[in-house]
């Protein structure tokens, strides 16, 4: 099977330069934590709900303030979408990342986010419960 068969198409993006509120607001209205920061042409990285409280609040940012590279989680760990599930899976495992960024294959366009829940839907159990434990690891 490959990722493009258990992807999620339909992605919330966030752009440079757009604020942490508008963040907060999209992970809201569309229950998400995890938004690609995407300028149109090429991935810049990730923000997580988590980046936000940690980076951002608990530092004491505005929430007017725009995004910034302190902010965001960069590089991003992606998959193209031509891969094999069984490929996402280990780099879930081994990078311990809940979320894949999925990317188209020589474009490098966005193509879609690979889950923790996709996988748990779409997947063998054992196989999802190996990659929840080793995302889960310390």
């Amino acid at each position: 099977m490959i990722i493009k068969e258990i992807m999620t198409q339909d992605v919330e993006v966030i752009h440079p330069g757009e604020s942490l509120q508008t963040a907060a607001k999209k992970m809201r209205d569309h229950d998400i934590g995890f938004l690609p920061v995407y300028d149109g042409s090429q991935l810049i990285g990730v923000l997580t709900d988590r980046d936000i409280a940690i980076r951002a609040i608990a530092k004491g940012a505005d929430s007017k303030m725009p995004l910034n590279p302190d902010l965001i989680t960069a590089p991003a760990i992606f998959c193209f979408e031509d891969q094999s599930v069984d490929d996402a899976t280990e780099l879930m495992h081994d990078k311990q990342v809940r979320r894949l960024v999925i990317l188209k294959r020589g474009s490098k366009q966005l193509a879609g986010v690979v889950s923790l829940g996709d996988l748990a839907v779409n997947i063998d159990d054992k196989i999802s419960g190996e990659v929840l434990e080793g995302v889960s690891m310390p």
